[in-house]
């Protein structure tokens, strides 16, 4: 074999062509949706300014190698019909190396759907590219009128989402453990298909009529030929300002920002949106000839992520959030107010954060660690060695999700129509099964980042324990 034909049948490296795809992915949503163009622009300009003005940010990014991704970083929302059309998502996500973790279970909020995140896992991955798909199933059995629950399964078991080249270019990604240049390209090609608008329904306006009454989003995801992006994300560094300035670029946003209040030392995921647009779609009619009516689903979201939390610092979370919902329902105050009394409780520095085990850190030697390393061993706690300089702490970002602040998202682009049905009833198992895998569990791989920046320190200091225990003397 020529080194030609080695050359050309390299296989292209997932990150490679997730990167490819998430860059086609905004070009085309750029080309649907102008808001979505106009949106990037403010939230690049917030992030210079951001980076200009907070040096330890900028430092603290730098790094951890996270500087990179800003610009590149956002994530994109569908919803599928089916279990065939998530088992296929799964094996078509998994060609960009991307893989289901979390369940999120939406019908408790009211949201007849459940769903997962389709992202990169590793380090390196997500510094290279953190592309992520939040998708969700919708739940036909949820709904209990019979006759309109069998005719939105007949349209979707007579659509597909997917181009034969795209199935067949997943095939041979299975079978051969990857994709070549041309493959890749034509992959990516082809299989953005899925994710492209198209304005004529698959079905006629009064069975539009009866789905959208029964919820808004399961006429969206039943009346079209596949499950066109509904919004594309990207990651801003202050949200709040973001806020404040998308009415100055004529820019209609949310009221409120979902997830936790503004605060010095970001957790979790912050998330606001202007409004979605209505549309103008096409209904099919009896004689063949096509209906104009609107359609309201597309709409744009910037996220602010901060640390990922541990267990206990979920369990605090859920709980200061809870009780802020129920000082709203009993009309305590407005609700904005009542998140940052609320979270008055939830600690704000780092240091604090790491000492009460409410969040995940990545370890990493400081300048005179390395000194240390490069001549004699040292051991310690961490806390000891943190304090003597000889270890840095930085926020392990937060990748996911949270199911109550996408609710929130979702509620507040459906508008104020179609019943107020509460669906609260979740299946992971079934979820599962549809999906063919297993969804990964978040925490664990925080957790499993944590220790094996702990595990490299070690290695490089050859220190016997680094346990989190009581402050030693330097």
């Amino acid at each position: 074999m020529t080194n030609d034909n080695i050359q050309t049948n390299a296989f292209v490296a997932k990150n490679d062509i997730r990167a490819q795809f998430s860059q086609a992915m905004s070009a085309m949503y750029k080309e649907e949706v102008p808001a979505y163009g106009a949106l990037m622009d403010l939230v690049a300009d917030v992030n210079a300014v951001s980076l200009e003005q907070d040096k330890y940010l900028h430092e603290q990014l730098t790094h951890t190698d996270g500087l990179a991704r800003i610009t590149e970083e956002r994530h994109g929302a569908i919803r599928v019909g089916t279990e065939k059309e998530l088992f296929t998502l799964r094996r078509l996500f998994a060609v960009m190396g991307m893989e289901p973790v979390s369940y999120y279970d939406l019908s408790v909020a009211g949201i007849p759907v459940h769903s997962t995140a389709f992202r990169p896992v590793d380090e390196a991955d997500l510094n290279q590219n953190p592309f992520r798909i939040f998708t969700s199933l919708l739940r036909l059995e949820l709904i209990e009128d019979e006759d309109l629950r069998a005719a939105a399964q007949e349209v979707l078991d007579n659509r597909e989402i997917f181009t034969t080249a795209a199935l067949n270019l997943i095939d041979r990604a299975e079978a051969q453990g990857g994709l070549n240049a041309e493959d890749a390209a034509q992959f990516v090609t082809e299989a953005l298909e899925t994710f492209r608008w198209h304005s004529k329904a698959n079905i006629d306006r009064e069975l539009y009529n009866r789905l959208h009454d029964e919820h808004r989003l399961i006429a969206d995801i039943v009346s079209f030929h596949g499950p066109h992006i509904n919004h594309l994300t990207p990651r801003t560094l202050d949200i709040d300002a973001v806020q404040v300035d998308m009415p100055k670029r004529g820019i209609d946003p949310k009221a409120v920002i979902e997830g936790p209040p503004q605060r010095k030392c970001p957790i979790l995921l912050r998330q606001t949106s202007f409004k979605a647009l209505e549309e103008k779609v096409f209904f099919k009619q009896a004689d063949g000839s096509w209906e104009e009516g609107s359609h309201t689903a597309r709409f744009g979201e910037i996220e602010q992520r901060g640390i990922a939390l541990t267990p206990k610092g979920r369990a605090l979370y859920d709980e200061l959030l809870d009780k802020t919902r129920a000082a709203v329902r009993a009309g305590e105050g407005a609700y904005e107010d009542l998140l940052v009394e609320s979270f008055a409780a939830f600690p704000d520095s780092y240091e604090e954060l790491r000492a009460e085990g409410l969040a995940f850190f990545r370890y990493s030697l400081s300048e005179k660690g390395a000194e240390i390393a490069k001549s004699v061993g040292i051991s310690g706690t961490v806390d000891g060695l943190l304090e003597a300089g000889i270890l840095r702490m930085d926020p392990i970002v937060y990748e996911d999700f949270l199911p109550v602040s996408a609710a929130g998202i979702f509620q507040s682009n459906l508008g104020d129509g179609g019943a107020e049905v509460v669906y609260s009833n979740p299946s992971q198992a079934a979820f599962e099964t549809a999906l063919g895998a297993k969804v990964l569990d978040e925490l664990a791989l925080y957790a499993k980042l944590e220790q094996a920046s702990l595990t490299d320190c070690y290695e490089r200091l050859s220190a016997k324990s680094l346990k989190s225990e009581a402050p030693v003397a330097a």
